[in-house]
C-alpha cells in the first residue's frame, strides 16, 4: 500500500512539472505570428508591414464588398486569396537568395494563377448588374504583378490604379446620391493601391527585396510555405518528451563512420588504386561505335516540351457569332468577317454592347441609350443617334461614323480610331485616356477634315494650380 501510494505522488509531480513546462513554454511563443515553417523567429519588418496592410484596407475593402453581396463578394474573396499568395511569396523573399530569372516565374505562378481567376470570374459576368465593380477589380488586379517589376514598381502599381479609376467613376457616376453603400466601395478598393504605393516605396523601392542569406529559393520552399499557411491562431501546444534513444550506441557509430571516411581521405595518391583502368576502346570520345549506341543528349537550354503556361501551347478558343437582343441590351460578340451586321427597331432604353468582333462592320438604326466597344480589332461602327455616351475600350483600328447626334465619345486603351462627326453632332464631346493614332473627321464643304486627338502634353505650375496643355510636337 506505500509503493502504491509513493508511486501515485511521483506520479502526481512529474504531471505538475509537465504542465508548468507547457504553460511556460506556450507565453514564451505568445499569439504574434513569429513562426514560419516550424521555424520560431520574427518576420521580416517588410512582411510585417505587409500584414498591417492586408489588416488594414485589404480588410476594410473585404467589408464593403460583403455590404454589396452577390458577384462583388465572390470577386472580394479572390481579391483575398491573391494577397495571401503575394504574402506567402514575400514570406518567400524574406528568407530566401533570389533564384534565377526562369526560376522565379515558376514561383509566381500562385500570383498569377489568382489574377486570371479574378479576370476569368469578370468575363464569366458580363451580364451582371454589378458589371462596373467587376471590371474595376480586373483592370487593376495585375498592380500585383509588382513584385516582378523593377527598378520602378510603385509607378506600374500607380498605372494600374488609374485604369480602376476609369471604371470606379462609372460607379460614382450610378450611385453617388442614391446609394451610399457603393461610394464607400470605391474609396476602400482604390485605397487599397495608395498603401500599395506607399509600403513599395517603403521598402521595396526600386524592386523586391530579397534575402542575402538562406538558401536559394525554389518551388520546394515555396510549397513549403504556402503549405504552412497563413498565421492566423496561436502556435500549437509544444510535443510530448522526446522518446528515449540509445545515444552512445548513436554517437559510437557516427564516431566510426567519419573515422572510415577520413582514413580513406588520408591515404593521399595511394586512393586511386582501387580505380580499374579503361582501355581507349572502352572510351567514347576514342570509339565511334561507342557513341552510335549512345541516344542524343538533349540541350540543356532548349526545351522540347511546350510550357504548360505558354500561350501558343494552347488553342484558340472558338465562340458562336451573337447578335440578339438580351433584355435591353443588343449583344453583337466573336462576329469575323462580317460587313452586314444591322440593328433595326431600336428603343430608347437600350444599349447595344459589342466584344471580341474583329474585321466586321455594324449599322445601328434609330436611337439607342449607349454604346459599348470592347476588345475589337478594325471594326466599324455606323449608327444614327444615341443619348448617352458610345465607348471604345481595349480595342484596335475602329472606325465610327455618326449619322445624327452623340453627346459623348470615350476612348480608353486603345490604338487607332477614328471618328466621322455629322454636323449635327460637331458639338460632341471627346474623352480620351492612355490611347494612341486618334483622329476626328469634320465634315467641310462637302468632304471631311481629319483633325488629330493630342497624345502628348506638358504641364506647369502657375503659382495656384497646375496647368495642362496639349504640347506641340516640332518637326
Amino acid at each position: 500500500m506505500a509503493e502504491s501510494h509513493g508511486l501515485v505522488e511521483r506520479l502526481e509531480r512529474a504531471v505538475m512539472r509537465l504542465e508548468s513546462l507547457f504553460s511556460g513554454s506556450h507565453r514564451s511563443g505568445g499569439v504574434e505570428c513569429d513562426a514560419v515553417n516550424g521555424v520560431s523567429g520574427r518576420l521580416a519588418p517588410y512582411v510585417e508591414a505587409f500584414d498591417r496592410l492586408l489588416n488594414g484596407s485589404v480588410a476594410e475593402f473585404l467589408r464593403f464588398s460583403k455590404i454589396l453581396e452577390g458577384d462583388v463578394k465572390t470577386h472580394a474573396e479572390m481579391v483575398r486569396a491573391a494577397f495571401q499568395a503575394q504574402r506567402s511569396f514575400l514570406v518567400l523573399a524574406s528568407q530566401c537568395q533570389e533564384p534565377q530569372e526562369n526560376e522565379v516565374a515558376t514561383l509566381l505562378k500562385p500570383i498569377s494563377e489568382k489574377i486570371q481567376e479574378i479576370q476569368n470570374f469578370r468575363e464569366r459576368n458580363r451580364g451582371s448588374k454589378m458589371f462596373n465593380h467587376l471590371s474595376a477589380v480586373s483592370e487593376s488586379i495585375p498592380a500585383l504583378g509588382w513584385i516582378a517589376v523593377s527598378p520602378k514598381p510603385g509607378p506600374y502599381v500607380k498605372e494600374m490604379n488609374d485604369a480602376a479609376t476609369f471604371y470606379t467613376n462609372r460607379v460614382l457616376k450610378d450611385y453617388k446620391h442614391s446609394d451610399e453603400r457603393h461610394v464607400d466601395w470605391v474609396k476602400s478598393y482604390l485605397n487599397i493601391w495608395s498603401e500599395l504605393q506607399a509600403y513599395i516605396k517603403e521598402h521595396h523601392t526600386t524592386g523586391l527585396t530579397w534575402s542575402k542569406t538562406g538558401p536559394v529559393a525554389s518551388p520546394m520552399s515555396m510549397r513549403s510555405i504556402l503549405t504552412s499557411g497563413p498565421c492566423l491562431s496561436p502556435p500549437p501546444p509544444p510535443p510530448g518528451p522526446p522518446p528515449i534513444f540509445d545515444t552512445e550506441t548513436t554517437k559510437d557509430e557516427g564516431t566510426a563512420s567519419r573515422s572510415a571516411l577520413f582514413a580513406q581521405l588520408n591515404q593521399g595518391e595511394a586512393i586511386t588504386k582501387g580505380l580499374r583502368h579503361v582501355s581507349d576502346d572502352q572510351k567514347t570520345h576514342k570509339n565511334p561505335s561507342l557513341r552510335a549506341q549512345c541516344p542524343p543528349i538533349p540541350s540543356p537550354t532548349k526545351s522540347h516540351t511546350p510550357s504548360p503556361t505558354s500561350p501558343k501551347s494552347s488553342p484558340q478558343q472558338s465562340h458562336a457569332p451573337v447578335l440578339e437582343l438580351e433584355g435591353k441590351k443588343w449583344k453583337v460578340e466573336y462576329q469575323e468577317d462580317k460587313n452586314d451586321l444591322v440593328i433595326i427597331n431600336t428603343e430608347l432604353k437600350q444599349v447595344a454592347y459589342i466584344f471580341s468582333c474583329n474585321k466586321s462592320t455594324l449599322q445601328i438604326k434609330g436611337k439607342i441609350n449607349s454604346i459599348t466597344i470592347d476588345n475589337c480589332k478594325k471594326f466599324g461602327l455606323v449608327f444614327d443617334n444615341v443619348v448617352g455616351i458610345v465607348e471604345v475600350i481595349n480595342s484596335r483600328d475602329i472606325q465610327i461614323q455618326v449619322m445624327g447626334k452623340v453627346p459623348t465619345i470615350s476612348i480608353n486603351k486603345t490604338e487607332g480610331c477614328h471618328i466621322y462627326l455629322s454636323e449635327e453632332s460637331l458639338d460632341c464631346e471627346i474623352v480620351s485616356a492612355k490611347s494612341s493614332e486618334m483622329n476626328i473627321l469634320i465634315p467641310q464643304d462637302g468632304d471631311y477634315k481629319e483633325f488629330p486627338v493630342p497624345e502628348q502634353f506638358k504641364t506647369a505650375w502657375d503659382g495656384s494650380k497646375l496647368v495642362t496643355e496639349p504640347a506641340e510636337i516640332v518637326g
